[in-house]
């Protein structure tokens, strides 16, 4: 146990954003909305009512910045 580990942020945060975007897609579809549609109308607009209430995911997805949602998932798709 004489190595230093590494704190990664970025990766905590891209894990958070990851995990709140597979909670609000499961809510989404339990309440018969398309998750894409839906979540593709809440970043292009700011609209939080794109967004259910059911099972707090307005909260949830509310709580992280829209450009980091973005960021997080432009970056996902270009590094796979």
């Amino acid at each position: 146990m004489d190595k230093t580990r590494m704190f990664n942020l970025k990766e905590i945060e891209d894990a958070l954003v990851e995990t709140t975007l597979d909670e609000v897609r499961e809510a989404l579809r339990e309440k018969g909305y398309n998750p894409v549609n839906q979540i593709v109308g809440y970043l292009v607009t700011g609209d939080e009512t794109f967004i259910t209430n059911y099972k707090d995911a307005r909260k949830k997805i509310l709580s992280i910045d829209r450009g980091v949602l973005i960021e997080t998932i432009v970056r996902s798709y270009l590094e796979n």
